[in-house]
């Protein structure tokens, strides 16, 4: 068996994507704070940071994923930036608009930020598409 062979460019990514879990870790120690009660949040507020803390732990897992696949793909360019780093940009962008639209005392509906989590949604579209594409043509 040949080892794995990643580009410089997929090896810091990915690492850097690892060191996020570490801030996933600590949203879901909050998180239990906030379902026993120890910090006061309306059921709104309470369902966007489950939202968020579940979009930011299955987006980096699929980020690191997809960062496999990358390097298998003859994309250059834009298109192989946006293959390798779509779908960690969207794990960040989409947690920080559950995150950041529903902070506030009291809040019941989301404010302007949500369109952070829309913006991550292009960018993971974009991601998915351009590797999945990328690599049926490769």
């Amino acid at each position: 068996m040949t080892p794995l062979q990643l580009s410089q460019e997929t090896r810091v990514i990915a690492g850097a994507v690892l060191l996020t879990i570490v801030t996933i870790e600590f949203g879901g120690w909050f998180l239990s704070r906030i379902v026993r009660g120890q910090v006061s949040f309306t059921p709104f507020q309470q369902a966007f940071a489950r939202a968020g803390h579940a979009h930011a732990g299955v987006l980096v897992t699929l980020g690191l994923v997809c960062l496999l696949f990358v390097d298998a793909t003859d994309l250059s360019g834009v298109p192989l930036w946006i293959a390798r780093l779509g779908v960690p940009a969207a794990a960040a962008l989409m947690s920080a608009g559950f995150f950041l639209s529903s902070l506030g005392q009291g809040t019941t509906r989301p404010n302007r930020l949500i369109v952070l989590l829309w913006i991550g949604a292009l960018c993971l579209a974009a991601g998915v598409l351009t590797l999945g594409i990328g690599l049926l043509t490769s």
